[in-house]
């Protein structure tokens, strides 16, 4: 069985970025974040920060509590996206990218003699001086090499920042032993609850399961099937996936934490998503939207409606849902909207009534003169007084495409 992938993990991007752009933020500690609040959290963090116990999720007051000094840089996703292209074409001229996995991670398939381990290294090494000489000096990354993407990239966090780790498969499972069961891209909290629940704590006890004991925990043979073979080195294929969610939510500014101005940024919101259903050609027949509250419970709402996938449309449900809310007087920190039921245009049946049609018509126009004239170009006027609320944000298994349609 041999090394088949090389996985290149960028160490705290975004934070590594700032550092590149902006000379006098390196050696220092820095935390990237979506808003400039206190009741914000940090989005990333450079290493020197890490170093203080400032994590992704840290609170901004208390990571001012734990790194006195911290530098609080706020989060520029267009930017990052510029960098990573640059940095898959740095990847890309030495050895072929295979899958970009995230907006830092990515995976390379090797061939032939590129699977021998001195050359895998002579690659690894070449990534690392193309990164550090075309796109920026600050910019590291782990690199792991495995049989597999998912072992590949087990073996890139193993040692961080700036590694080199193989796993080989003559290796396997007992180098794997030593992780947690979280460590495996995949098991998230609610399969470590399952394996919890039958007595499975360490990654030994799972990798020595059979595929008939692995299907009762993990209740699914399919999975199971997946598992026992990722574990043991196979190469296996991804899974086809099916888009099932357009959603987008804010964390609104202080200046925007009133009734008025929650509104106006979900009407953005709504723009931006309704943009993105037409871009990737689905339609939804499921809408529900969210508020929480710094100073009490929150408040959702969700509604089933016909298929749709024109603007004007959703901002009707969505004025009618806030007008019947009855929440009012409170502090609003963050709104949150999602359309579910999606189904892709070839499958969908549009509506039989005129004025509907001619309504996803007018969509479609307004997202052809948003790209070619420029983002907020043409809107409708709920949107007026909030066009630059909520800008696009990069998660790091996301890259969003910077369409001016809904941008």
């Amino acid at each position: 069985m041999p090394l088949r992938y090389l996985f290149v993990d960028m160490n705290a991007y975004f934070a590594s970025v700032e550092q590149q752009d902006f000379p006098h933020l390196r050696g220092k500690p820095v935390g990237v974040v979506p808003v400039v609040a206190e009741t914000s959290s940090c989005i990333a963090a450079s290493y020197e920060a890490k170093a203080m116990g400032v994590r992704t999720g840290t609170p901004v007051w208390e990571a001012r509590k734990l790194c006195p000094g911290i530098a609080l840089v706020l989060a520029r996703p267009e930017r990052y996206c510029q960098v990573h292209t640059k940095i898959v074409k740095a990847v890309g001229r030495c050895v072929p990218v295979t899958k970009v996995m995230s907006v830092d991670e990515m995976a390379c398939q090797l061939m032939g003699d590129e699977r021998k381990p001195e050359n895998a290294t002579r690659i690894a090494l070449a990534i690392k001086r193309e990164i550090k000489a075309t796109v920026g000096d600050t910019l590291r990354c782990s690199i792991g090499v495995g049989p597999n993407i998912m072992l590949a990239k087990v073996a890139g966090d193993m040692k961080k920042p700036d590694g080199l780790t193989f796993l080989y498969p003559e290796d396997l499972p007992q180098n794997l032993h030593a992780l947690k069961l979280d460590d495996f891209p995949g098991i998230g909290s609610q399969m470590l609850k399952r394996f919890q629940r039958y007595g499975i704590t360490k990654t030994e006890q799972l990798t020595e399961l059979s595929m008939r004991s692995l299907a009762v925990v993990c209740g699914s043979k399919v999975h199971a099937a997946r598992w026992h073979g990722l574990l043991k080195g196979e190469d296996i294929p991804d899974a086809p996936t099916r888009r099932r969610t357009v959603s987008h939510s804010h964390i609104l500014a202080p200046e925007l934490r009133t009734d008025l101005g929650a509104r106006g940024v979900m009407v953005r919101l709504i723009h931006k998503a309704a943009a993105r259903l037409r871009t990737i050609e689905h339609w939804t027949d499921a809408f529900s939207v969210s508020v929480s509250y710094l100073d009490g419970p929150g408040w959702s709402a969700t509604v089933r409606m016909p298929s749709c996938q024109d603007t004007l449309n959703l901002l009707l449900i969505f004025s009618k849902l806030w007008d019947e809310k009855e929440v009012r007087g409170r502090t609003p920190l963050k709104v949150a909207m999602c359309l579910a039921g999606l189904t892709p245009s070839r499958c969908a049946t549009p509506s039989l009534f005129e004025q509907d049609r001619q309504l996803t018509v007018l969509s479609h126009v307004m997202d052809q003169v948003n790209r070619k004239f420029g983002k907020n170009a043409i809107h409708f006027g709920t949107l007026f007084g909030a066009e630059d609320t909520a800008p696009v944000r990069v998660s790091f298994n996301n890259i969003p495409k910077f369409n001016p349609a809904f941008t």
